[in-house]
């Protein structure tokens, strides 16, 4: 069993009981307690879970950022390390609210750069680095994603142009639909499109086929898909044909 599916699995084990023991939660998992500690050692980490002696107790759920920060952490590094080399020093981007897209501003210190963002966890990382130029979108703070969103994000975007933008998506439909759960965070999404030369999309292979009940934008808005999906992924060439440039993330990289 992976190291996510593992984590996924202690929390919400907690979320059912409030706490667990190393031991029961060994049994549960069918690995050692010595695996189990370091599997808390790291939800400890990302402020997940408390550990104590001999298990691990939570409080409130963490909220839905929280846990999409943890998940696919290896595939999003990969995927955010490809991007990262598509940028040159001096040029302007967007980032908008995805944890891929987090993961790309971690790589992004001591680089020459403006960066435009509506995402909280962005700011937050590059806010000490004197090296860029950081602007923060107005509007609504939105708790569930981190991210400010709404009519005034949508305004800052209308005065801005940047020559890339990175986004991120709920899912990926099979004809290239890029989707979203979230409706509120539509409108800015595509005022980002619309403010950027070129479009990417960073989606690890969980994404496609994905979910999403509103339409983001169609394949003719995208200029590049940076993911780790297979290469016999039939939403990947949906997108190929429709002339967006697939970059794939070799699976070596992606585990590591």
């Amino acid at each position: 069993m992976l190291a996510e599916q593992r984590h996924q699995l202690i929390l919400r084990a907690l979320r059912s009981g409030g706490t667990a023991t190393v031991a029961d939660l060994s049994d549960q998992l069918s690995v050692s307690a010595a695996t189990v500690r370091r599997d808390l050692l790291r939800l400890e980490e990302h402020g997940l879970l408390t550990r104590v002696h001999g298990g691990a107790v939570v409080g409130e759920a963490p909220s839905p950022f929280a846990e999409a920060v943890e998940a696919g952490v290896l595939e999003k590094d990969a995927i955010a390390a490809q991007a990262a080399t598509m940028i040159e020093d001096g040029q302007s981007i967007i980032l908008d609210s995805g944890t891929t897209v987090h993961r790309l501003a971690r790589r992004l210190h001591g680089r020459r750069l403006t960066v435009i963002t509506n995402n909280l966890v962005v700011y937050e990382e590059l806010a000490e680095d004197e090296s860029i130029q950081l602007m923060l979108l107005g509007g609504m703070v939105i708790r569930e994603s981190r991210s400010l969103d709404g009519f005034m994000a949508e305004d800052n975007l209308r005065q801005v142009h940047a020559d890339w933008l990175f986004m991120g998506a709920c899912g990926v439909r099979p004809g290239g639909q890029v989707m979203d759960t979230t409706v509120a965070e539509v409108p800015a999404r595509r005022a980002m499109i619309a403010a950027g030369d070129k479009v990417v999309l960073l989606a690890d292979e969980s994404k496609f086929p994905g979910t999403g009940m509103v339409k983001i934008c169609g394949p003719e808005d995208l200029d590049m898909v940076v993911t780790n999906a297979s290469t016999d992924s039939a939403t990947c060439t949906a997108l190929e044909e429709a002339g967006v440039r697939v970059a794939r993330v070799a699976p070596a990289l992606a585990n590591g």
